[in-house]
């Protein structure tokens, strides 16, 4: 979900070219699948394309990225931990809700064991953080 909403603002932010938008887990559970149905739902009710595929982070990756963000603090652990066996202990991960000044918390909950409305709420979440993740990538281009 993260991915399209990203996408979708960097897109109307005029910086989808210079900003690749792409999403991994930290593990590869669900690798070459879809997202889940009710997630599909959820940004198709509110217009937000989406053409995914699961896959894992492989470390080689964070020579490659200047951003990773995290949807909860275990996703966050896990990816500082490979960062750090691959030498790059510098890499740039942050919590996707550290860049929403008014959440009420830093994690993006899993709703993959609740009902729809979750995947509505975690929608809303990503939407509020994207503006800020825009700015500080619109910020470290222009540097």
């Amino acid at each position: 979900m993260a991915e399209a909403v990203l996408r979708a603002r960097f897109d109307e932010a005029g910086l989808l070219g210079p900003v690749v938008v792409d999403s991994a887990g930290t593990a590869g559970w669900h690798e070459g699948g879809d997202a889940d149905p009710r997630a599909r739902r959820t940004l198709q009710q509110y217009g937000y394309p989406l053409q995914h595929r699961a896959r894992q982070f492989r470390p080689s990756w964070f020579r490659d990225v200047d951003l990773v963000l995290a949807m909860d603090q275990s996703n966050y652990e896990d990816l500082s931990a490979l960062a750090e066996r691959a030498g790059e202990a510098n890499a740039a991960i942050h919590l996707l809700r550290s860049f929403d000044e008014g959440a009420d918390g830093l994690e993006v909950p899993d709703p993959y064991y609740g009902g729809e409305q979750g995947f509505t709420d975690v929608l809303r979440m990503i939407e509020r953080a994207s503006a800020g993740v825009v700015e500080h990538v619109r910020a470290d281009l222009a540097v």
